[in-house]
């Protein structure tokens, strides 16, 4: 594997004005660590979740004037796509990395997967370290530590995931710009290892997978 850590460099992408400058920022650094990551964690995320994983990194290819503002490599169980389904992700913004459980607004299943989280939330309430974050807008970098959050705070996510169309829910981990820059690539690579084997009940309860 050929993933070699992210540096300064890489976020300063994020700076640089205009679309089409940005676009080619990425392609260039980013895009190919995203891709090497893809490749890494797709075979250990098929195990944990006992899904084929498949992956799928972000091309912003419907974007005609605003440059994004973070990017990403996603896996999910269908070769075609991912925002319609349960999936997971590793990305980047300015100022953090990110790795997520994710379910976005385009999922279809929403209601039924918010119904299993409640069913769920003692066990969801219990087991997701305290550290972890949760985000209701994938399109936004704030997110809210688990540790902060009530039982009801939990529900209440839920319960918006399944009554609000535009709803999602987003659980996982975030390391800090700086954080990372002094990080090794072992260490991350383990790091993203144990989030997403905290994360994978979440894929597994959402599918309904025993």
């Amino acid at each position: 594997m050929e993933f070699k850590g992210f540096t300064n460099e890489d976020f300063d992408v994020f700076q640089i004005d205009g679309l089409e400058a940005r676009m080619d920022g990425l392609k260039e650094r980013i895009r190919p660590k995203l891709e090497s990551l893809g490749q890494y964690f797709a075979p250990a995320l098929t195990t944990l979740t006992g899904d084929e994983m498949y992956v799928h990194v972000a091309k912003h290819a419907r974007r005609t004037i605003n440059p994004p503002k973070d990017t990403w490599v996603a896996f999910a169980n269908n070769p075609r796509g991912y925002k319609m389904l349960p999936h997971f992700q590793i990305g980047l913004w300015n100022t953090h990395l990110f790795i997520w459980f994710a379910v976005i607004y385009e999922a279809p299943l929403k209601e039924e997967v918010a119904a299993r989280f409640t069913k769920k939330l003692n066990k969801i309430y219990k087991e997701i370290p305290k550290d972890f974050v949760w985000s209701l807008d994938h399109t936004k970098s704030e997110s809210v530590p688990h540790g902060q959050l009530t039982k009801e705070d939990l529900r209440g996510m839920f319960e918006r995931l399944e009554n609000v169309k535009k709803a999602e829910i987003l659980c996982g981990y975030e390391i800090k710009r700086e954080e990372n820059l002094h990080q090794s690539e072992e260490d991350f690579l383990k790091q993203v290892e144990y989030v997403f084997s905290k994360v994978a009940p979440l894929y597994k309860i959402a599918l309904n997978i025993k």
